[in-house]
Parts: C-alpha cells; sequence; structure tokens
C-alpha cells in the first residue's frame, strides 16, 4: 500500500467511531485513501472525519447506519457499491456482559446480526464490485476468541474466521484478498460497553489499536488469511488449537466478569 496508489483508493470503515475502527480510520487516512466511516452515532462520526479532513486533506464520507437492523445493512451496502470500494473493512461489533442463557435472546439475536450477517451482506456487496474490476481488499474483524470455546461471541467470530479463509482460498487469484483479523484484549471502548471487570486481565495481554493495525495491513500486502498481531498472542492461538477444550474454555474466561 503506497501512498501514491492509495491516494486513489477508497476504503469504507464500519464503527469507525472507536478502538480498531478509529485505528483504520487514521492509519488509512494517513496513507491517503479516501474514506467512508460509518456507525450508528452520526455526530461523533462527524467529529472523526472533521479530525481526520483537516490533518490528512482527504476525503471523507459520513454515513450513519446500525448494523443490526435490515435499513442499516443495506444502506452500507448500497454505499460499498456506489463508492466502488477498494478496501473494506468489518470492524464493527459489540458483546454481551452476559452468557448464551442468562443473557436476553433479542440481545443475542441483535449480536448475530451485527456479528455474522451485517459482513456476510457487505462483503457479498464487496465482491459484487471486486471481482469484475479483478482487485480488492476486504478485512474482517474477529477475534482469538473464535479459536477458543467462550459462547456466542466465540461462536460468530468462529464463523468470521472460517467465512474468510475461504473466500481468500476462493477468490485471492481473482484479485480479491480477505483477511479476518484476530486481535486479543485491545485498549479501546469495547469492555466498558460490556459492562465486565477487566481489572484480573494482566496487563501483558493487552494491546495497542493503532500497533495492531498496521501489522494488520502489512499482513493484508503479504495475501495472508489470518492475521494474528503480536508474538504472544500467535502463540496462545497455536495453544488454543492443541489443548485440551477444558483448559482453553477456562482460560477464555478472563475478562467476563459482569459488573455488579
Amino acid at each position: 500500500m503506497t501512498s501514491t496508489a492509495s491516494a486513489r483508493q477508497t476504503a469504507l470503515v464500519t464503527g469507525a467511531t472507536a478502538g480498531i475502527g478509529n485505528a483504520f480510520a487514521t492509519e488509512l487516512a494517513r496513507r491517503g485513501y479516501a474514506l467512508v466511516l460509518t456507525a450508528r452515532d452520526t455526530a461523533r462520526l462527524e467529529q472523526t472525519a472533521d479530525s481526520l479532513r483537516a490533518k490528512h486533506r482527504v476525503r471523507v464520507d459520513v454515513l450513519g447506519a446500525d448494523l443490526t437492523t435490515t435499513e442499516g445493512v443495506q444502506r452500507v451496502a448500497d454505499a460499498v457499491t456506489d463508492h466502488g470500494v477498494d478496501l473494506l473493512v468489518n470492524n464493527a461489533g459489540a458483546s454481551l456482559g452476559r452468557c448464551f442463557g442468562q443473557s436476553d435472546i433479542a440481545e443475542e439475536s441483535r449480536q448475530l446480526d451485527l456479528l455474522v450477517r451485517a459482513p456476510m451482506h457487505l462483503t457479498d456487496a464487496a465482491l459484487a464490485v471486486m471481482l469484475p474490476r479483478g482487485s480488492g481488499q476486504i478485512i474482517n474483524v474477529s477475534s482469538v476468541a473464535g479459536f477458543t470455546p467462550r459462547g456466542t461471541y466465540s461462536a460468530h467470530k468462529a464463523w468470521l474466521i472460517n467465512f474468510s479463509q475461504w473466500l481468500n482460498f476462493t477468490y485471492a487469484e481473482a484479485g480479491v484478498v480477505t483477511m479476518a483479523l484476530c486481535p486479543g484484549f485491545v485498549r479501546t471502548e469495547f469492555h466498558q460497553r460490556m459492562g465486565v471487570d477487566t481489572t484480573e486481565i494482566p496487563r501483558w495481554m493487552w494491546l495497542r489499536a493503532d500497533n495492531l493495525v498496521v501489522a494488520a495491513l502489512a499482513d493484508l500486502d503479504k495475501g495472508k488469511a489470518i492475521s494474528i498481531p503480536s508474538v504472544r498472542y500467535q502463540v496462545l492461538a497455536n495453544l488454543a488449537r492443541h489443548v485440551p477444550p477444558r483448559v482453553v474454555a477456562r482460560f477464555a474466561k478472563l475478562g467476563r466478569k459482569v459488573r455488579q
């Protein structure tokens, strides 16, 4: 991704107001991409867009949309088509503080829509743009939780990993690279919004969003189907595939303590 090339390219990032999505928007703007940023909070999106326009002098379009709704997904899918995006970053995500069986099933359904249905539909829209021209890139932000038994959240992320791998195997030769980004714990608003206590998570397990985004984009340029930022999480993900599931499940409980 050179600055000269990216200046003629457009990236669409979902969930761009904070955390990993904001870090993607910032780094891509620095590289000269025109941006389409989506999230539910339009006012906050506008603030982000104003800052990026002023600092990097790139075009930034804002689209408020709720990806748990059919209407919101369609609005963003239309934007993928209308802008002819070169890079789609399916980042929007959230999780529930309570486990399945204790959580509200309607909330579980909305989480499924956000983490599975939305990226599936947006990827479909992206492929319709990218395959005919023979070029394009898709990043699906998954999680190392996708390698562990951790309830519905990890199940959704496991689906996204499998889906991304298949997409890359199937369409990379046609010029469209798809990658699942699988970070661990990242310093964002994610856990605060869940209402969970993270004080028991060791300091060494936390990653910085800006660093993992740079690493992810480097892996994308290499054509990798899966990107796991940092050696420590690469080791943990590898262990999760080989140690007994009971041990992995016990480790996966970290960060799930609900604040009272």
